[in-house]
Protein backbone atom coordinates (compact mmCIF):
# COMPACT_ATOMS: atom_id res chain seq x y z
CA UNK A 1 0.00 0.00 0.00
CA UNK A 2 1.64 3.61 -0.93
CA UNK A 3 2.04 5.77 1.74
CA UNK A 4 -0.94 8.16 2.16
CA UNK A 5 0.95 10.84 3.77
CA UNK A 6 2.51 13.03 1.15
CA UNK A 7 3.11 16.76 0.13
CA UNK A 8 2.80 18.45 -3.78
CA UNK A 9 6.34 19.77 -4.30
CA UNK A 10 7.49 23.55 -4.46
CA UNK A 11 7.00 23.60 -8.63
CA UNK A 12 3.31 22.49 -7.94
CA UNK A 13 2.32 25.60 -6.10
CA UNK A 14 4.41 27.80 -8.72
CA UNK A 15 2.91 26.19 -11.72
CA UNK A 16 -0.63 26.90 -10.09
CA UNK A 17 0.61 30.53 -8.89
CA UNK A 18 1.59 31.19 -12.70
CA UNK A 19 -1.66 29.63 -13.99
CA UNK A 20 -3.50 32.14 -12.28
CA UNK A 21 -1.35 34.85 -13.39
CA UNK A 22 -1.97 33.74 -16.36
CA UNK A 23 -5.69 33.97 -16.22
CA UNK A 24 -5.73 37.06 -14.31
CA UNK A 25 -3.66 38.75 -17.58
CA UNK A 26 -5.92 37.10 -20.17
CA UNK A 27 -9.16 38.41 -18.33
CA UNK A 28 -8.36 41.86 -18.71
CA UNK A 29 -7.22 41.52 -22.33
CA UNK A 30 -10.88 39.66 -23.28
CA UNK A 31 -11.64 42.79 -25.12
CA UNK A 32 -8.51 42.50 -27.76
CA UNK A 33 -9.82 39.05 -28.72
CA UNK A 34 -6.82 37.23 -27.33
CA UNK A 35 -7.82 36.58 -23.45
CA UNK A 36 -10.83 34.46 -24.21
CA UNK A 37 -8.58 31.97 -25.60
CA UNK A 38 -5.39 31.77 -23.25
CA UNK A 39 -8.20 31.10 -20.53
CA UNK A 40 -8.89 28.23 -22.48
CA UNK A 41 -6.14 27.00 -22.83
CA UNK A 42 -5.00 27.76 -19.27
CA UNK A 43 -8.22 26.10 -17.83
CA UNK A 44 -7.28 22.94 -19.88
CA UNK A 45 -3.93 22.65 -18.59
CA UNK A 46 -5.72 23.05 -14.96
CA UNK A 47 -8.11 20.31 -15.58
CA UNK A 48 -5.46 17.92 -17.64
CA UNK A 49 -2.89 18.35 -15.03
CA UNK A 50 -4.20 19.96 -11.84
CA UNK A 51 -7.23 18.29 -11.58
CA UNK A 52 -4.99 14.90 -12.46
CA UNK A 53 -3.11 15.56 -9.28
CA UNK A 54 -6.33 16.75 -7.08
CA UNK A 55 -8.94 13.87 -8.53
CA UNK A 56 -6.44 10.46 -8.95
CA UNK A 57 -4.65 9.13 -6.30
CA UNK A 58 -1.37 10.83 -5.92
CA UNK A 59 -0.13 8.46 -3.81
CA UNK A 60 -0.51 5.70 -6.29
CA UNK A 61 1.55 8.50 -9.29
CA UNK A 62 4.48 8.71 -6.01
CA UNK A 63 4.52 4.52 -5.88
CA UNK A 64 4.24 3.67 -9.06
CA UNK A 65 6.23 6.65 -10.72
CA UNK A 66 8.28 8.09 -8.43
CA UNK A 67 8.10 11.23 -6.44
CA UNK A 68 11.28 12.21 -8.27
CA UNK A 69 9.92 12.26 -11.74
CA UNK A 70 7.00 14.23 -10.81
CA UNK A 71 8.75 16.77 -9.59
CA UNK A 72 10.20 17.17 -12.69
CA UNK A 73 6.89 16.79 -14.45
CA UNK A 74 5.53 19.97 -12.26
CA UNK A 75 8.79 21.12 -13.25
CA UNK A 76 7.62 21.03 -17.14
CA UNK A 77 4.36 22.37 -16.16
CA UNK A 78 5.49 25.31 -15.02
CA UNK A 79 7.80 25.94 -18.50
CA UNK A 80 5.22 24.88 -20.08
CA UNK A 81 2.62 28.16 -18.43
CA UNK A 82 5.44 30.47 -18.20
CA UNK A 83 6.19 29.87 -22.20
CA UNK A 84 2.66 30.02 -22.98
CA UNK A 85 2.07 33.38 -21.27
CA UNK A 86 4.68 34.68 -23.30
CA UNK A 87 4.37 33.48 -26.56
CA UNK A 88 0.88 34.10 -26.52
CA UNK A 89 0.25 38.09 -26.66
CA UNK A 90 3.26 37.80 -28.93
CA UNK A 91 2.02 35.34 -31.49
CA UNK A 92 -1.26 37.74 -31.29
CA UNK A 93 0.61 40.83 -32.06
CA UNK A 94 2.29 38.88 -35.03
CA UNK A 95 -0.41 37.01 -36.26
CA UNK A 96 -3.53 39.39 -35.98
CA UNK A 97 -1.45 43.15 -36.60
CA UNK A 98 -3.91 43.83 -38.78
CA UNK A 99 -6.88 43.66 -36.73
CA UNK A 100 -4.90 44.75 -33.23
CA UNK A 101 -7.19 47.95 -33.21
CA UNK A 102 -11.00 45.68 -33.47
CA UNK A 103 -12.42 44.25 -30.19
CA UNK A 104 -13.32 41.08 -29.40
CA UNK A 105 -17.21 40.10 -31.18
CA UNK A 106 -17.96 37.24 -29.01
CA UNK A 107 -18.25 40.09 -25.65
CA UNK A 108 -19.25 43.13 -28.17
CA UNK A 109 -22.62 40.60 -28.52
CA UNK A 110 -22.97 39.28 -25.18
CA UNK A 111 -21.96 42.59 -22.50
CA UNK A 112 -23.33 45.11 -25.14
CA UNK A 113 -26.62 43.84 -26.66
CA UNK A 114 -25.14 43.09 -29.83
CA UNK A 115 -26.87 39.79 -29.97
CA UNK A 116 -30.41 41.98 -30.86
CA UNK A 117 -29.23 43.45 -33.71
CA UNK A 118 -30.56 42.63 -36.97
CA UNK A 119 -27.56 42.75 -38.26
CA UNK A 120 -26.11 39.65 -36.37
CA UNK A 121 -29.49 38.31 -36.41
CA UNK A 122 -28.94 38.19 -40.25
CA UNK A 123 -25.50 36.83 -40.09
CA UNK A 124 -27.11 33.55 -38.55
CA UNK A 125 -30.04 33.77 -40.80
CA UNK A 126 -27.57 33.25 -43.50
CA UNK A 127 -25.07 31.03 -41.46
CA UNK A 128 -27.86 28.49 -40.86
CA UNK A 129 -29.04 28.30 -44.55
CA UNK A 130 -25.02 27.81 -45.41
CA UNK A 131 -25.20 24.83 -42.57
CA UNK A 132 -28.67 23.63 -44.03
CA UNK A 133 -26.97 23.50 -47.52
CA UNK A 134 -24.05 21.76 -46.54
CA UNK A 135 -25.77 19.67 -44.09
CA UNK A 136 -28.25 18.09 -46.82
CA UNK A 137 -25.40 16.90 -48.96
CA UNK A 138 -23.72 15.07 -45.99
CA UNK A 139 -26.83 13.33 -45.23
CA UNK A 140 -27.43 12.09 -48.56
CA UNK A 141 -23.52 10.58 -48.66
CA UNK A 142 -24.64 8.80 -45.31
CA UNK A 143 -27.97 7.61 -46.58
CA UNK A 144 -26.32 6.14 -49.97
CA UNK A 145 -23.66 4.77 -47.85
CA UNK A 146 -25.82 2.77 -44.93
CA UNK A 147 -28.16 1.84 -47.58
CA UNK A 148 -31.07 4.36 -46.64
CA UNK A 149 -31.41 3.41 -42.64
CA UNK A 150 -33.00 6.26 -41.92
CA UNK A 151 -33.41 5.22 -38.38
CA UNK A 152 -29.52 4.16 -37.62
CA UNK A 153 -28.85 8.04 -38.26
CA UNK A 154 -31.42 9.67 -36.93
CA UNK A 155 -33.22 7.55 -34.84
CA UNK A 156 -30.46 5.52 -33.05
CA UNK A 157 -32.77 4.94 -29.41
CA UNK A 158 -34.74 2.87 -31.68
CA UNK A 159 -33.16 0.70 -34.28
CA UNK A 160 -29.31 0.68 -33.39
CA UNK A 161 -26.78 3.21 -34.76
CA UNK A 162 -25.73 3.50 -38.70
CA UNK A 163 -22.41 4.19 -39.16
CA UNK A 164 -21.93 5.99 -42.74
CA UNK A 165 -18.01 6.54 -41.78
CA UNK A 166 -16.48 3.75 -40.23
CA UNK A 167 -13.18 2.65 -41.10
CA UNK A 168 -10.41 1.18 -40.08
CA UNK A 169 -8.08 2.63 -37.25
CA UNK A 170 -5.32 3.31 -39.94
CA UNK A 171 -7.09 4.38 -43.18
CA UNK A 172 -6.91 2.71 -46.91
CA UNK A 173 -7.94 3.50 -50.03
CA UNK A 174 -10.52 6.19 -49.67
CA UNK A 175 -10.83 6.37 -45.98
CA UNK A 176 -9.76 9.62 -45.79
CA UNK A 177 -12.13 10.75 -47.44
CA UNK A 178 -14.54 8.83 -45.51
CA UNK A 179 -12.60 10.33 -42.11
CA UNK A 180 -13.33 14.16 -43.93
CA UNK A 181 -16.59 13.43 -44.14
CA UNK A 182 -17.07 12.21 -40.17
CA UNK A 183 -15.26 15.04 -38.81
CA UNK A 184 -17.06 17.78 -41.51
CA UNK A 185 -20.41 15.70 -39.86
CA UNK A 186 -19.18 17.29 -36.04
CA UNK A 187 -18.75 20.90 -37.20
CA UNK A 188 -21.87 20.73 -39.11
CA UNK A 189 -23.80 19.82 -35.61
CA UNK A 190 -21.49 21.86 -32.92
CA UNK A 191 -22.39 24.79 -35.30
CA UNK A 192 -26.31 24.45 -35.69
CA UNK A 193 -26.37 23.97 -31.81
CA UNK A 194 -24.31 27.54 -32.12
CA UNK A 195 -27.64 28.73 -34.11
CA UNK A 196 -29.94 27.28 -32.28
CA UNK A 197 -29.02 28.80 -28.59
CA UNK A 198 -28.32 32.17 -30.56
CA UNK A 199 -31.02 33.05 -32.74
CA UNK A 200 -33.96 34.83 -32.39
CA UNK A 201 -35.82 34.74 -35.87
CA UNK A 202 -38.65 31.64 -35.63
CA UNK A 203 -37.91 30.19 -39.13
CA UNK A 204 -34.16 30.03 -38.43
CA UNK A 205 -34.28 28.84 -34.95
CA UNK A 206 -37.27 25.88 -36.00
CA UNK A 207 -34.74 24.84 -38.43
CA UNK A 208 -31.94 24.68 -36.36
CA UNK A 209 -33.97 22.44 -33.80
CA UNK A 210 -34.92 20.10 -36.45
CA UNK A 211 -31.71 19.30 -37.57
CA UNK A 212 -30.38 19.29 -34.44
CA UNK A 213 -32.53 16.85 -32.56
CA UNK A 214 -31.99 14.68 -35.63
CA UNK A 215 -28.55 14.82 -35.36
CA UNK A 216 -27.15 15.00 -31.96
CA UNK A 217 -28.42 11.40 -30.89
CA UNK A 218 -26.32 9.91 -33.11
CA UNK A 219 -23.26 11.36 -30.79
CA UNK A 220 -24.48 11.75 -27.77
CA UNK A 221 -25.44 7.83 -28.08
CA UNK A 222 -22.35 6.54 -28.84
CA UNK A 223 -19.54 5.60 -26.49
CA UNK A 224 -16.73 8.04 -27.51
CA UNK A 225 -16.87 11.17 -25.00
CA UNK A 226 -15.27 13.59 -26.66
CA UNK A 227 -17.35 13.54 -29.62
CA UNK A 228 -20.42 13.91 -27.35
CA UNK A 229 -18.96 17.41 -25.72
CA UNK A 230 -18.00 18.64 -29.02
CA UNK A 231 -21.91 18.63 -30.31
CA UNK A 232 -23.40 19.41 -26.96
CA UNK A 233 -20.58 22.05 -25.28
CA UNK A 234 -20.90 24.80 -27.86
CA UNK A 235 -24.31 25.36 -27.86
CA UNK A 236 -24.96 25.11 -24.27
CA UNK A 237 -21.87 27.25 -23.66
CA UNK A 238 -23.36 29.51 -26.00
CA UNK A 239 -27.18 29.72 -24.46
CA UNK A 240 -25.53 30.13 -20.83
CA UNK A 241 -22.70 33.17 -21.75
CA UNK A 242 -24.76 34.95 -24.84
CA UNK A 243 -28.45 34.38 -24.76
CA UNK A 244 -29.32 33.84 -21.09
CA UNK A 245 -29.67 37.37 -19.36
CA UNK A 246 -28.71 36.92 -15.78
CA UNK A 247 -25.68 37.73 -13.34
CA UNK A 248 -23.21 35.84 -13.07
CA UNK A 249 -23.82 33.38 -9.99
CA UNK A 250 -26.95 32.53 -12.12
CA UNK A 251 -25.27 31.60 -15.08
CA UNK A 252 -22.79 29.75 -12.90
CA UNK A 253 -25.39 27.94 -11.29
CA UNK A 254 -26.99 26.53 -14.34
CA UNK A 255 -23.40 25.50 -15.50
CA UNK A 256 -23.19 23.70 -12.55
CA UNK A 257 -26.27 21.76 -12.98
CA UNK A 258 -25.25 21.88 -16.68
CA UNK A 259 -22.14 19.82 -15.45
CA UNK A 260 -23.87 17.16 -12.76
CA UNK A 261 -25.80 16.29 -15.94
CA UNK A 262 -23.12 16.13 -18.72
CA UNK A 263 -20.65 14.12 -15.83
CA UNK A 264 -22.92 11.74 -15.36
CA UNK A 265 -23.66 10.69 -18.61
CA UNK A 266 -20.27 10.49 -19.22
CA UNK A 267 -19.62 8.21 -15.69
CA UNK A 268 -22.43 6.05 -17.34
CA UNK A 269 -20.56 5.61 -20.45
CA UNK A 270 -17.64 4.60 -19.24
CA UNK A 271 -19.76 2.09 -17.26
CA UNK A 272 -21.60 0.35 -20.63
CA UNK A 273 -18.93 1.20 -23.29
CA UNK A 274 -17.23 -1.95 -23.17
CA UNK A 275 -20.64 -3.72 -23.34
CA UNK A 276 -22.32 -1.65 -26.42
CA UNK A 277 -22.76 1.67 -27.44
CA UNK A 278 -25.83 3.45 -25.79
CA UNK A 279 -28.27 3.30 -28.25
CA UNK A 280 -28.00 -0.39 -28.46
CA UNK A 281 -28.18 -0.41 -24.99
CA UNK A 282 -31.40 1.03 -25.46
CA UNK A 283 -32.98 -1.79 -27.75
CA UNK A 284 -32.12 -3.79 -25.13
CA UNK A 285 -32.87 -3.02 -21.58
CA UNK A 286 -35.21 0.14 -22.86
CA UNK A 287 -35.74 3.16 -21.26
CA UNK A 288 -36.07 2.41 -18.02
CA UNK A 289 -33.31 -0.02 -17.89
CA UNK A 290 -31.04 2.91 -19.38
CA UNK A 291 -32.53 5.19 -15.89
CA UNK A 292 -31.81 2.22 -13.80
CA UNK A 293 -28.42 1.65 -14.72
CA UNK A 294 -27.81 5.46 -14.57
CA UNK A 295 -28.91 6.08 -11.36
CA UNK A 296 -26.85 3.42 -10.03
CA UNK A 297 -23.39 4.52 -12.32
CA UNK A 298 -20.53 4.99 -9.63
CA UNK A 299 -17.64 4.72 -12.41
CA UNK A 300 -14.99 7.67 -12.01
CA UNK A 301 -13.80 9.27 -14.66
CA UNK A 302 -11.21 7.36 -16.57
CA UNK A 303 -8.19 9.36 -18.94
CA UNK A 304 -8.24 12.12 -16.76
CA UNK A 305 -4.33 11.59 -16.38
CA UNK A 306 -2.33 13.89 -18.48
CA UNK A 307 -0.30 14.34 -15.64
CA UNK A 308 0.00 10.68 -14.88
CA UNK A 309 1.31 10.39 -18.52
CA UNK A 310 3.57 12.91 -17.88
CA UNK A 311 5.51 11.58 -15.13
CA UNK A 312 5.89 8.43 -17.30
CA UNK A 313 7.35 9.91 -19.78
CA UNK A 314 10.11 11.51 -17.84
CA UNK A 315 10.74 7.67 -16.52
CA UNK A 316 10.71 5.96 -19.53
CA UNK A 317 13.78 8.76 -20.68
CA UNK A 318 15.55 8.51 -17.37
CA UNK A 319 15.55 4.90 -17.49
CA UNK A 320 16.69 4.81 -21.39
CA UNK A 321 13.59 2.70 -22.33
CA UNK A 322 12.12 5.89 -24.46
CA UNK A 323 14.34 8.66 -26.74
CA UNK A 324 12.47 11.79 -28.08
CA UNK A 325 12.11 11.54 -31.28
CA UNK A 326 12.86 15.13 -32.27
CA UNK A 327 9.91 16.41 -33.82
CA UNK A 328 8.65 13.16 -35.69
CA UNK A 329 5.23 12.78 -33.77
CA UNK A 330 4.34 16.06 -34.63
CA UNK A 331 5.39 15.73 -38.24
CA UNK A 332 2.99 12.39 -38.07
CA UNK A 333 0.40 14.57 -36.60
CA UNK A 334 0.40 17.27 -39.24
CA UNK A 335 0.62 15.09 -42.36
CA UNK A 336 -1.90 12.99 -41.20
CA UNK A 337 -4.74 14.71 -43.71
CA UNK A 338 -2.38 13.31 -46.83
CA UNK A 339 -4.50 9.90 -47.69
CA UNK A 340 -2.55 6.73 -47.32
CA UNK A 341 -3.71 5.77 -50.67
CA UNK A 342 -1.23 8.36 -51.96
CA UNK A 343 1.60 7.91 -49.81
CA UNK A 344 1.64 4.47 -48.05
CA UNK A 345 4.23 4.55 -46.09
CA UNK A 346 3.00 7.91 -44.46
CA UNK A 347 4.30 7.75 -40.50
CA UNK A 348 1.31 6.50 -37.22
CA UNK A 349 0.78 8.35 -34.51
CA UNK A 350 2.14 7.45 -31.25
CA UNK A 351 3.44 3.71 -31.60
CA UNK A 352 6.81 4.06 -30.47
CA UNK A 353 5.52 5.59 -26.51
CA UNK A 354 2.45 2.97 -26.86
CA UNK A 355 4.86 0.09 -26.88
CA UNK A 356 6.80 2.06 -24.26
CA UNK A 357 3.50 2.49 -22.25
CA UNK A 358 3.40 -1.50 -22.13
CA UNK A 359 1.41 -2.39 -25.45
CA UNK A 360 3.10 -5.56 -27.70
CA UNK A 361 4.18 -4.90 -30.89
CA UNK A 362 1.79 -6.97 -33.62
CA UNK A 363 3.66 -6.32 -36.35
CA UNK A 364 0.37 -5.06 -38.26
CA UNK A 365 -2.12 -7.61 -36.97
CA UNK A 366 -4.10 -4.79 -35.49
CA UNK A 367 -5.95 -2.89 -38.03
CA UNK A 368 -2.66 -2.69 -39.41
CA UNK A 369 -1.71 -0.36 -36.51
CA UNK A 370 1.30 -2.40 -35.13
CA UNK A 371 -0.08 -2.16 -31.63
CA UNK A 372 -3.73 -2.84 -29.65
CA UNK A 373 -3.90 0.72 -28.92
CA UNK A 374 -2.10 4.12 -28.92
CA UNK A 375 -2.04 6.14 -25.58
CA UNK A 376 -2.77 9.91 -25.08
CA UNK A 377 0.43 11.82 -23.57
CA UNK A 378 -1.09 15.14 -23.05
CA UNK A 379 -0.25 18.49 -24.57
CA UNK A 380 2.62 18.52 -22.25
CA UNK A 381 3.96 15.03 -22.85
CA UNK A 382 3.65 15.07 -26.09
CA UNK A 383 6.15 17.84 -26.11
CA UNK A 384 8.52 16.28 -24.13
CA UNK A 385 8.25 13.01 -26.75
CA UNK A 386 8.97 15.11 -29.29
CA UNK A 387 11.84 17.58 -28.09
CA UNK A 388 13.00 16.10 -24.54
CA UNK A 389 12.45 17.44 -20.99
CA UNK A 390 13.32 20.60 -21.15
CA UNK A 391 12.51 22.16 -25.05
CA UNK A 392 9.19 19.87 -24.86
CA UNK A 393 6.77 21.93 -22.75
CA UNK A 394 8.24 25.43 -24.26
CA UNK A 395 7.26 23.96 -28.12
CA UNK A 396 3.98 22.74 -26.76
CA UNK A 397 3.36 26.06 -25.51
CA UNK A 398 4.49 27.87 -28.54
CA UNK A 399 1.95 25.50 -30.78
CA UNK A 400 -0.87 26.50 -28.17
CA UNK A 401 0.18 29.96 -28.64
CA UNK A 402 -0.52 29.87 -32.12
CA UNK A 403 -3.91 27.74 -31.54
CA UNK A 404 -4.83 30.75 -29.13
CA UNK A 405 -3.88 33.14 -31.60
CA UNK A 406 -6.23 31.55 -34.36
CA UNK A 407 -8.92 31.70 -32.14
CA UNK A 408 -8.44 35.14 -31.30
CA UNK A 409 -8.76 36.17 -35.29
CA UNK A 410 -11.87 34.58 -35.63
CA UNK A 411 -13.11 36.29 -33.00
CA UNK A 412 -12.01 39.52 -33.90
CA UNK A 413 -13.37 38.65 -37.84
CA UNK A 414 -16.59 38.05 -35.57
CA UNK A 415 -18.44 40.18 -38.09
CA UNK A 416 -17.85 37.64 -40.93
CA UNK A 417 -20.72 35.18 -41.43
CA UNK A 418 -19.79 31.94 -39.74
CA UNK A 419 -16.66 33.31 -37.42
CA UNK A 420 -18.46 33.33 -34.03
CA UNK A 421 -19.33 29.83 -34.84
CA UNK A 422 -16.21 28.97 -35.28
CA UNK A 423 -14.83 30.60 -32.22
CA UNK A 424 -17.12 28.86 -29.94
CA UNK A 425 -15.99 25.24 -31.78
CA UNK A 426 -12.69 26.19 -31.52
CA UNK A 427 -12.67 26.97 -27.96
CA UNK A 428 -14.43 24.04 -26.86
CA UNK A 429 -12.04 21.80 -28.81
CA UNK A 430 -9.48 23.61 -27.09
CA UNK A 431 -10.50 20.96 -24.07
CA UNK A 432 -9.55 17.82 -26.26
CA UNK A 433 -6.41 18.68 -27.20
CA UNK A 434 -5.37 18.20 -23.62
CA UNK A 435 -5.20 14.75 -24.29
CA UNK A 436 -2.65 15.52 -27.54
CA UNK A 437 -2.23 18.54 -29.60
CA UNK A 438 -3.56 16.99 -32.75
CA UNK A 439 -5.47 17.43 -36.25
CA UNK A 440 -7.46 14.84 -35.71
CA UNK A 441 -9.26 16.89 -32.30
CA UNK A 442 -8.92 20.12 -34.59
CA UNK A 443 -10.55 18.62 -37.76
CA UNK A 444 -13.70 19.84 -37.58
CA UNK A 445 -12.70 23.46 -36.81
CA UNK A 446 -10.37 23.45 -39.71
CA UNK A 447 -13.41 22.02 -41.93
CA UNK A 448 -15.69 24.59 -40.95
CA UNK A 449 -12.81 26.97 -41.54
CA UNK A 450 -12.43 25.64 -45.36
CA UNK A 451 -16.41 25.69 -45.45
CA UNK A 452 -16.85 29.38 -44.70
CA UNK A 453 -14.07 30.07 -47.29
CA UNK A 454 -16.02 27.91 -50.03
CA UNK A 455 -19.09 29.58 -49.17
CA UNK A 456 -17.85 32.84 -49.29
CA UNK A 457 -16.17 32.16 -52.68
CA UNK A 458 -19.51 31.45 -54.26
CA UNK A 459 -21.90 33.37 -52.34
CA UNK A 460 -19.25 36.50 -52.13
CA UNK A 461 -20.97 36.88 -48.47
CA UNK A 462 -18.52 37.84 -45.18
Amino acid sequence: MPDETFSLPVAFYLALALTAGGMIYAWKHRQGGIGLPMLAVLGTVSAWYFGDALYNDYTIYIATIGADMLDLAWGQVVLFVLGFCIFAPSMHRLMNKDLLGSQSHLLLITRWGGLDKPVFQHRLDLAMGMLATFWIGLMAIAMLKTNFDFMGMFAPYISGKAYPWSRGRVGTGFDAVIAFFGYFHIMLVSSIGVILALSKNKRTRLMALAFYVLSAPWFILDRVRNLMLAVILPGLLAWVFIRFQANIFLKIGVLAIAFLVVNGWMKFVIQVRSEANVATLFQEVGIAGVTERLQGSTTKHAGLNMFEELGWVNSFIEKGTFEPNWGSRYFAELVNPIPRVIWKDKPMIGIDYAIARGQKWMGGAVNNAGVGATISTGLIGQGVVNFGRFFGPIGAAFIMAWWAALLARQDLQGEQTGRLLLLVVGLVLTFNLGRDITLITLYPFFFGFFMLNVWKRFKGDG
